[in-house]
């Protein structure tokens, strides 16, 4: 499907006559069957004039075949696009884009400016269309109007035409939305419109990815592909002695390690009947949710006689789980289930020189193996008895108790090669058990037994009160250090930067046994410019 090269190869306005029909991309179409007539989805362009005889085009998404009367229905209508202009499609981009952002679902209780106050620039667009080829603009625009259509079919339509949006239109060109694919275009457009509007536009792309996970969950028709890509999306930059990487993933599309379906008690059925269908509403809410991460690293480079030194440190790492909906009662099920969400479980993070390369000579670590302090004392006591017993007696007993200071959190460093890692493991409190990997007990009123319960609240909770992660400098600073060799002074190497991220749910606030434990990695390559300043 290329669409952007089709609306790119509409005919001039001196060859475009305004009698012709317009010309029509069929998006998606039904097979016919004898009863019904066929069901079809299509853009058409339609030329038209300005107030001074200037040649416009209008697009138009159109819906045909379906109920009431089998009446052909417009679904949507673009501005005018001036064809006489140096950038003609433009205005059809940047409307697209805006009327996405504006669609953002916006966390709860959120102190971020209301997606729909946010007005896009046309200039970041327009650079985005100046710095790459139509024909690799073919998969951003792809990704851009199918997100739209999800509003129009799912949202602002009859349900057959979201039902044939989800399983002939966007089933077929899931891979649009996963990492790999025009990776370059997208980055450079999230750089380009700015933080605020990127995270608009990705919690969109986000809530659409949600409904087609579930719907494939539950089984309608989707759970038949191919093996699901890996949906979401990441990119690495590099700037102002900083290695940045934002990656951001629906919940639902990473990947499942542990969990657990059923409850213990498999002799009553009308309990278990109740436990599974109280916790498919509370997995319902907990799959309109996405990860949104920022892992940010300081560098710096110093030359020397012989060698170039570089060293790295976390300068922040903030991970957050937002709630994909729109109100505390809305569809998502989220009004009884409003303080239930993942949290990071384990954190590693990795970086360092392509692999097979062969100019570093040394890797230094700046953190040891956590050594644990331990407290021990010990209390003996002596007891005796030398009365008129013709055999004296003595009794001694000892009494011995151990403190250990441990943090909720235990970081580590470690290498893979030439590369560093950053790891970050969080611990139960009392059993210092890792959550990541451990499996909650049941207790017979079929609660959880863990101890994460009230996670966000408290003045000993390890998570921010929005359920989020932040690991700055002043909890791990120690630094990393790498020697290459001079002779790679004055060019700039691809390093690698990537991050590997658990995600577990306990119930917080829920009597459910329900649990899990999701993981997702990323892996990028940034700059490292080895140029000595004048």
């Amino acid at each position: 499907m290329d669409i952007w090269s089709w609306i790119c190869e509409l005919p001039d306005s001196a060859k475009w006559e305004e009698s012709e029909s317009p010309p029509t991309f069929q998006l998606v179409s039904s097979k016919p069957t004898k009863a019904d007539s066929t069901q079809s989805i299509q853009l058409r362009a339609e030329r038209t004039s300005g107030s001074n005889s200037e040649a416009l085009v209008i697009f138009s998404v159109y819906v045909h075949g379906f109920h009431p009367c089998n009446a052909e229905k417009t679904l949507w209508v673009s501005e005018a696009c001036p064809l006489t202009s140096d950038k003609p499609f433009l205005p059809l981009l940047l409307q697209l884009v805006q009327e996405i952002v504006s669609r953002s679902p916006t966390a709860h209780d959120s102190t971020c400016p209301r997606s729909q106050l946010q007005k896009l620039r046309p200039e970041p667009v327009a650079w985005v269309l100046d710095s790459h080829s139509p024909e690799s603009l073919t998969g951003f625009f792809n990704l851009v109007l199918l997100t739209r259509l999800f509003w129009l079919c799912v949202c602002d339509a009859p349900s057959e035409v979201g039902s044939l949006y989800f399983h002939s239109l966007l089933t077929p060109h899931i891979e649009l939305f996963s990492c790999n694919h025009h990776a370059h275009v997208l980055r450079t457009f999230l750089v380009s419109i700015g933080v605020d509007a990127e995270l608009c536009f990705l919690r969109s792309l986000g809530y659409m990815l949600a409904k087609w996970l579930i719907l494939r969950d539950v089984g309608v028709g989707l759970q038949t592909l191919t093996p699901v890509p890996k949906l979401g999306f990441s990119y690495a930059t590099e700037a102002h002695g900083l290695w940045t990487l934002k990656a951001y993933a629906p919940v639902m599309a990473t990947t499942m390690t542990r969990t657990r379906f059923k409850g213990p008690d498999k002799q009553h059925c009308s309990a278990i009947d109740q436990f599974e269908a109280k916790d498919s509403v509370l997995r319902y809410a907990l799959a309109h949710q996405q990860l949104e991460a920022v892992i940010q690293l300081e560098y710096s480079v110093t030359f020397h006689d012989g060698y170039i030194h570089v060293s790295a440190r976390v300068s922040n790492l903030r991970f957050h789980i937002v709630k994909l909906g729109f109100a505390k009662n809305d569809d998502t099920g989220m009004g009884c289930y409003i303080d239930e969400r993942h949290f990071p479980s384990r954190i590693r993070v990795w970086v360092g020189p392509e692999i097979g390369s062969t100019y570093v000579a040394s890797l230094t670590l700046g953190r040891s193996t956590e050594n644990i302090e331990k407290e021990v004392k010990t209390q003996r006591i002596v007891k005796g008895n030398f009365g008129k017993m013709k055999i004296p007696s003595v009794k001694a007993t000892t009494r011995q108790s151990t403190r250990t200071r441990t943090r909720n959190w235990r970081w580590d460093q470690d290498a893979q090669g030439n590369a560093a890692i950053f790891e970050a493991v969080l611990c139960e409190d009392i059993s210092g058990i890792e959550v990541a990997t451990n499996k909650p007990p049941i207790s017979e009123d079929n609660k959880s037994g863990n101890g994460l319960r009230k996670r966000y609240a408290g003045a000993n909770r390890v998570l921010s009160k929005s359920g989020g992660l932040v690991f700055a400098r002043d909890e791990y600073g120690e630094r990393v250090e790498w020697r290459l060799s001079k002779e790679m002074e004055g060019s700039v190497l691809k390093w690698r930067i990537g991050g590997h991220i658990w995600l577990s749910y306990r119930p917080n606030e829920s009597k459910s046994s329900y649990f899990e434990t999701r993981c997702v990695e990323w892996c990028d390559e940034v700059d490292l410019p080895l140029i000595p300043c004048k």
